[in-house]
């Protein structure tokens, strides 16, 4: 199983966080959970981000796995 991550969407998933959980998002793409993590990383050098929501609301996550602000998507995907 290659260490790459994999794009799971070209493009962010807009998700509920509730403030002061704990969440972990998913960094090889392989979760059928997206864009959290299921443990499908086993087997491979990646681990999910772990990250405690700083508020609620509706937020973006990455789903190109190719952010440089984890968990939250920059934009990375318009230039793939």
């Amino acid at each position: 199983m290659s260490d790459d991550p994999i794009i799971s969407q070209k493009g962010p998933y807009q998700v509920a966080l509730e403030e002061g959980r704990a969440y972990l998002w998913c960094a090889c793409g392989r979760s059928a959970k997206q864009p959290f993590c299921d443990g499908s990383h086993k087997g491979t050098s990646l681990l999910p981000f772990r990250f405690i929501a700083e508020g609620s609301g509706t937020f973006n996550l990455c789903g190109c796995k190719g952010t440089d602000d984890k968990p939250f998507c920059d934009g990375t995907h318009n230039m793939l």
